[in-house]
């Protein structure tokens, strides 16, 4: 994860310590939950540095720090505390070993919580937040309804359930046993959805019983729709909830689950499968459509559950400076009270930056990249294909492993899938895959850019692109659904496979042979009547 920040030792030296910088000796150790709260700190001022090894008093000299000897997972496990993007630098000055941590600004309108308090620097002090300061982060993106008071509406008008599913969830995110102490009013209060003036929409919105949020927001609906096929007509299953948020969250997924039929793809000899819808992903896209609706203007909320895809339509439609072209990289929450709830419970995966992850889960899957085709001034509309398309592409990324796959960021998941989409990269510059490199993923050779196991070779600033050691996607594709086909389906004849992917029953034939061949295929009767299954299948 080493990135170039463009700053050298001399720099660091004569940098002042204040909002951008902190520095320590760190000269043995350094305590990893001290170092997350400098960093959500940093963060909150608008990004800076966290320098081990340095002392940090005038004249500022190298000491050299052995704090953190496996930077890349220290990197991870504060974004996982933070949830904002957190990078390193090593410096050898003269033997002595500097460590770097840069960590990213907060997004606009959201504070940064680090095991739920937004930590705060008031000279060489760390403190919670000022509330002053607060208000003013919620207000950087526009007005925040959320933050609103509702007339008339009193804590007896929320949900017990609700607020103790509220409660439990930031309990054991923060691991803060003081919360399940606290009275339902003082629980809200310190959730800051609650205060003198009254009941906030958030609280209505994610906490609220039925008849108050008919009477005072109706349009904070949430409607669930399993349609088979697109074609007109009434859904085969439909739910309604118009109930808090923390009531119905675990229940959208519950719905999607019900038709989760797996697809498989192979390694080595075995058939390995993968769910088509992942559950990480559903979450996070309905997480941004609560947080980020307009729920000033009709409208609902619609999951709508297809064979192969899901598709969430949000009132609202992207806020000012937002694109589908720029979602990856400009962050900004509509409704900041909801979203800060949202951090508070650990539900965000990043502070801003749950549409990231659910591009990286599809690279992951490798399945199609999330579109916002259909979207417009009213709505957005997020479209979650389910298909897996690339199977080689899903072999490597598991050969990968998880340790990688944790230290990759989401442009290096976007390079690795444009190298297996084809892409024309010709104009991309080879230094974006030097991450990509480090962790011997990919490979710089005489071609171009490949994966180091061997197959997609792509040159990057050349004239052509060379596919070497692959099979044609169409072919790939075909094998693919006949194995999907025969792992719900029991005794296939080359008919029934040949009716379904509209291909000849020789063509059926010949994939059939190279999986009996591969030994993933037994094959019982003769030529004219055979029929055939999957090995893993029969044996369960």
């Amino acid at each position: 994860m080493s990135a170039n920040f463009d700053v050298s030792i001399t720099d660091i030296l004569a940098a002042p310590e204040g909002e951008h910088f902190e520095f320590k000796e760190a000269k043995n150790r350094y305590d990893f939950e001290e170092a997350v709260k400098y960093c959500c700190a940093l963060a909150n001022c608008g990004g800076g540095k966290l320098v081990l090894g340095i002392s940090d008093k005038r004249p500022r000299k190298v000491v050299g720090s052995k704090a953190f000897e496996q930077p890349e997972r220290t990197c991870k496990g504060m974004m996982d505390k933070l949830r904002v993007h957190v990078d390193f630098q090593l410096f050898n000055h003269e033997n002595d070993r500097v460590l770097v941590f840069e960590i990213a600004s907060r997004p606009v309108g959201l504070p940064v919580q680090a095991d739920g308090v937004a930590w705060w620097r008031i000279g060489d002090s760390l403190v919670p937040m000022p509330e002053d300061v607060r208000r003013a982060i919620y207000a950087e993106s526009g007005h925040d309804f959320s933050g609103e008071i509702c007339k008339d509406l009193t804590i007896d008008d929320l949900d017990r359930n609700a607020i103790e599913i509220f409660r439990n969830k930031w309990a054991e995110y923060s691991s803060n046993k003081r919360i399940a102490t606290l009275s339902v009013e003082q629980l809200l209060r310190d959730a800051d959805i609650v205060n003198d003036k009254g009941v906030t929409y958030a609280a209505l919105i994610l906490l609220g019983r039925r008849e108050p949020l008919l009477e005072y927001l109706p349009t904070a609906e949430v409607v669930f729709e399993y349609r088979p096929t697109e074609a007109s007509g009434p859904a085969n299953q439909r739910e309604d909830f118009r109930i808090g948020f923390f009531n119905y969250y675990d229940r959208i997924w519950e719905l999607t689950n019900l038709r989760n039929d797996k697809q498989h793809y192979q390694k080595q000899f075995a058939m390995l499968p993968v769910p088509t819808f992942n559950e990480i992903a559903v979450r996070e896209a309905l997480l941004n459509a609560v947080s980020h609706r307009d729920y000033q203007i009709k409208g609902s909320i619609f999951v709508r559950q297809y064979s192969r895809k899901l598709v969430i339509e949000s009132p609202g439609g992207f806020l000012p400076g937002i694109t589908p072209e720029n979602i990856l990289n400009r962050h900004a929450a509509r409704n900041g009270r909801i979203a800060a709830v949202f951090q508070l419970c650990g539900l965000v995966e990043r502070s801003g930056q749950g549409m990231n992850l659910i591009y990286e889960m599809s690279v992951k899957e490798a399945k199609p990249l999330p579109s916002f085709t259909g979207s417009d001034a009213l709505f957005v509309k997020l479209t979650l294909d389910g298909q897996v398309i690339h199977p080689r592409m899903l072999a490597l990324l598991k050969e990968i492993g998880n340790d990688r796959l944790s230290v990759m960021t989401t442009d290096d998941y976007l390079l690795l899938s444009a190298l297996f989409r084809e892409e024309d990269l010709r104009a991309v510059d080879p230094a974006r895959f030097k991450h990509l490199a480090e962790l011997e993923i990919v490979k710089f050779s005489e071609h171009g850019v490949e994966p180091s196991n061997g197959g997609v070779i792509l040159v990057i600033g050349g004239q052509s692109a060379t596919i070497a050691d692959r099979l044609p996607i169409e072919n790939a594709d075909r094998t693919q659904r006949v194995v999907d086909y025969m792992a719900n389906h029991d005794n296939v004849t080359t008919a029934q496979l040949a009716d379904y992917l509209g291909l000849s029953q020789r063509t059926v034939r010949n994939i059939l042979k190279e999986l009996l061949e591969n030994g993933l295929v037994d094959r019982m009767g003769n030529y004219r009547h055979a029929k055939y299954i999957l090995k893993n299948a029969k044996s369960k």
